[in-house]
């Protein structure tokens, strides 16, 4: 096995899976910066409660009204390329019947001989704004995890959509690995979290070899920083709590978390049902 192969899906959720909007906007980049077309869109009747993801209406170019529903699509490049090519899924995550969801989607996977699948997934978590957004990436392929030096989680608990598409991939022959960034909890009014988008793609990046445009990313990720540091410049406990995360983070032994310290955020992260801590300091950060 060639790692994730030459054509690889990556996926990404609104809703539980995706704090800050971190995963879907990188997704959503991939798709506006490249040229894609959609492949599959799956039947919202059977997988959405639309007391839970309500339909919107809107207006079109002309004035008229349009009743838009959620949706799950899969998207395709619209133009075959050398080396590695990204397919695309995303829409909302499903209120019910998950398993026939992830059956769908692996079998139009496999009609479109997709070789490898990466979810993106973003948490809430008590690591600082200013520093490197750390990225936990793991797989339960033993394999890939050698070939990539990708991590093993050891979670035990309630899990998301991401979860059980990785575990219907894996099943299915394609091999597939996990991307999760950590937003600071802190920062939650701070939506969209560029900075995490941006981590989430450079790993993507590393991760299969294909070229990941960035856009106007590193410029919004700098001043969504400042504007957080503005803000806690007028909060002294902000202050100090972010310098504990500070102190925290720079013990570690590189600028980039370890694997084993960002593996136990991810899990204490799943643990609290997918809720960043309700204040600062009901949890400690993540010690190696």
């Amino acid at each position: 096995m060639e790692g994730l192969g030459r054509r690889v899906l990556v996926a990404a959720f609104d809703g539980w899976n995706d704090a800050g909007e971190a995963a879907s906007a990188a997704v959503a980049l991939l798709r506006e910066e490249g040229a894609y077309e959609p492949v599959f869109s799956v039947d919202p009747e059977l997988y959405f409660d639309y007391q839970y993801t309500r339909p919107q209406i809107s207006l079109d170019a002309e004035g008229r009204r349009v009743l838009n529903w959620p949706e799950t699509t899969l998207w395709r490049p619209s133009r075959r390329s050398r080396g590695t090519q990204l397919w695309l899924l995303t829409g909302v995550e499903p209120a019910r019947a998950w398993q026939a969801f992830a059956g769908e989607i692996i079998d139009v996977a496999l009609r479109e001989d997709i070789t490898g699948l990466v979810s993106l997934g973003s948490m809430m978590a008590d690591v600082p704004h200013s520093r490197p957004i750390s990225v936990f990436a793991g797989s339960h392929n033993e394999e890939l995890r050698t070939k990539l030096e990708l991590e093993k989680s050891t979670y035990e608990g309630p899990v998301g959509i991401l979860s059980v598409l990785d575990q219907a991939a894996d099943a299915a022959g394609i091999p597939s690995a996990s991307l999760w960034a950590s937003v600071p909890h802190y920062v939650a009014g701070h939506t969209p979290s560029p900075k995490a988008t941006l981590a989430l793609l450079d790993k993507l990046e590393d991760l299969t070899g294909a070229r990941v445009p960035r856009a106007q990313l590193a410029a919004e990720a700098a001043a969504w920083e400042a504007t957080i540091d503005a803000a806690a410049a007028d909060d002294e406990e902000m202050t100090e709590y972010i310098r504990q995360l500070e102190r925290t983070r720079d013990t570690w032994d590189s600028p980039e978390a370890s694997g084993d310290a960002i593996a136990q955020e991810f899990e204490k992260y799943l643990r609290r049902g997918g809720e960043g801590p309700s204040k600062p300091g009901r949890d400690e950060p993540p010690r190696r």
